[in-house]
């Protein structure tokens, strides 16, 4: 089933294309922004599959020959914008798939629509040759620029296109969305819903993913060991870590909410809204031995450690620092 009525949350940005279509109004230029795996795809390919729509609803029919051909990805009126280099959308790739084919009219439909994913890795050059069909379209074309960093992209494009924001979704209906469509059992769909963070396409990657489970009971291990470390385990921890850099950032995610659990537990004496709940013995002890103020130093560490790593400070160095703060009562 592909639709509208399928998307998991954003329902401000899809009421305002459904308006769009069902009041004729729709923009010839539209910037999707939001975070990598946020859904700016297919709400993009929904939103192009609806508007060539034969039956001409604000929900994709399925069945008519439009919608079977963009279900197939071979809609002649459907333009996904590729590019050669992986980094780069080059002034050629914006000429040859966008601005030389815009001056034909549509094969097939009402509309000729151009779908540019990443559009953040336009050259300037790409972008300044892509403004001259955004000022001055053909009546039937609908260009579409998805990004996760619209900063990247000239005012002069961002203010002659209509802006959607794709905003995170509630853990609620992330965790919902994985228990019914992944069959996720309920505290792993707790653990991959906190740790999306919103993003659908995050928590699919978490709950598919035989690596992301083993990096988290990794993660749990360390946590739980940090407490007795002596100095030679702790540098063997760092060590362990170091190995694993690509993913430091999914491994602080863990720690956060480890300890963010401690400390909601030790506020409020509660279990419903805990990540961890299977470790809600271990979360008691903590909660017991460590005081209000050691939690939130903690968690500061934790945001440091990012910045740190973010500023490209020595690896190790910023892990140390971390754990030993983790180390401390």
């Amino acid at each position: 089933m592909v639709g509208f009525h399928t998307i998991i949350g954003h329902d401000e940005v899809i009421g305002h294309l459904q308006n769009a279509i069902s009041s004729g109004k729709v923009s010839h230029s539209y910037i999707l922004a939001g975070e990598p795996g946020a859904g700016k795809k297919l709400i993009a390919s929904t939103f192009a599959m609806t508007l060539q729509c034969e039956e001409g609803w604000i929900e994709p029919c399925q069945n008519c020959d439009s919608c079977k051909k963009a279900i197939g990805r071979n809609h002649p009126d459907i333009i996904h914008v590729y590019h050669e280099k992986p980094n780069t959308i080059s002034i050629e790739d914006v000429r040859e798939e966008v601005i030389n084919d815009v001056a034909i009219r549509p094969y097939c439909s009402n509309y000729k629509i151009y779908i540019i994913a990443d559009a953040e890795k336009m050259t300037l050059q790409a972008q300044n040759a892509l403004l001259k069909t955004i000022e001055e379209p053909p009546e039937y074309a609908v260009i579409m620029l998805l990004t996760s960093n619209i900063d990247a992209l000239l005012p002069t494009i961002q203010s002659r296109c209509v802006r959607l924001d794709i905003k995170a979704v509630s853990d609620e209906k992330v965790k919902e969305y994985l228990m019914e469509h992944l069959h996720v059992p309920d505290y792993q769909a707790e653990v991959d819903a906190s740790f999306a963070q919103g993003n659908i396409g995050r928590a699919k990657y978490a709950a598919a993913s035989e690596d992301f489970t083993n990096l988290t009971d990794k993660a749990l291990r360390i946590l739980k060991k940090a407490d007795d470390m002596d100095s030679y385990e702790l540098s063997e921890a760092v060590a362990k870590l170091s190995e694993e850099k690509d993913y430091i950032n999914d491994y602080l995610d863990i720690f956060q909410f480890w300890f963010r659990d401690v400390l909601m537990f030790k506020a409020t004496r509660e279990i419903d809204n805990l990540v961890f709940k299977q470790e809600i013995n271990f979360i008691k002890q903590q909660a017991r031995e460590r005081s209000y103020e050691s939690l939130e130093h903690i968690l500061e560490a934790i945001e440091k450690a990012r910045v740190r790593l973010r500023a490209n400070v020595n690896f190790t160095l910023a892990i140390d620092l971390l754990l030993q703060t983790i180390r401390e009562k």
